[in-house]
């Protein structure tokens, strides 16, 4: 992939934040990686949306160095990087301030799976990270938010959960694709709302039992998937 095209995937993908309802103002961006260079795209850092363009997107390696595009990159790139560092499989990386999804996430609290929705598309609760520390906070900020989120992760697939809440700030997705990472986005956002409503329809509302989690997610998902064509 040349680097013109890996800027014009991630415009592309940025564009669909705003179309799909999951920003306000300049909040969020994607990223796309090519793994076979070593090089990601990320949105510019404060640009509106409607001002993007293909070759503002700007382009970073994975230890961290910019090597293409003139604007600064997103202030939540080294949070990108280090997921793509530690989770081998993604290619793409969403950072939304969806409102549904945060509400849940300055909570402190988990998605719970409440339902077959949830189930199609997360192997069970999306979790949330622990509150930051104070160094934590006033040092490599970025950084160590993608540090938070690994840490959480340590005992879960990141293959079979592409989300997280990070405590107090927002969601995070991704996916094997660009598509896919951004339709996680949404239905991060989607199933977060629902579980807030049935939360105050019946706050003592439990997860869906395992048999029905795992005919949900196994029949979309795995060497056993029979959903779709």
């Amino acid at each position: 992939m040349t680097n013109d095209q890996l800027q014009q995937e991630c415009y592309e993908a940025n564009l669909q934040l705003p179309k799909l309802g999951l920003v306000d103002l300049t909040f969020g961006n994607v990223s796309v990686l090519d793994r076979e260079s070593g090089i990601f795209a990320i949105k510019p850092s404060g640009v509106a949306y409607e001002d993007l363009t293909p070759e503002g997107m700007v382009l970073i390696d994975l230890e961290g160095k910019q090597v293409g595009g003139v604007m600064r990159p997103s202030s939540d790139t080294p949070t990108h990087r280090r997921l793509f560092q530690a989770f081998p499989a993604i290619r793409s990386v969403v950072h939304t301030h969806s409102r549904h999804a945060v509400s849940f996430a300055q909570a402190g609290k988990g998605i719970p799976c409440l339902g077959t929705t949830h189930a199609d598309y997360f192997y069970g609760e999306v979790p949330v990270t622990r509150a930051m520390s104070l160094e934590e906070i006033q040092g490599d900020y970025e950084w160590e938010t993608g540090h938070v989120i690994v840490e959480r992760f340590h005992d879960l697939d990141p293959n079979e959960i592409g989300a997280v809440l990070v405590h107090g700030h927002g969601p995070f997705t991704w996916g094997p694709t660009t598509a896919k990472a951004v339709e996680n986005a949404l239905a991060l956002e989607i199933v977060a709302e629902m579980a807030q409503k049935v939360l105050t329809i019946n706050p003592a509302a439990t997860p869906i039992s395992q048999a029905l989690l795992d005919r949900h997610f196994l029949r979309k998902h795995g060497s056993g998937a029979y959903y779709g064509q």
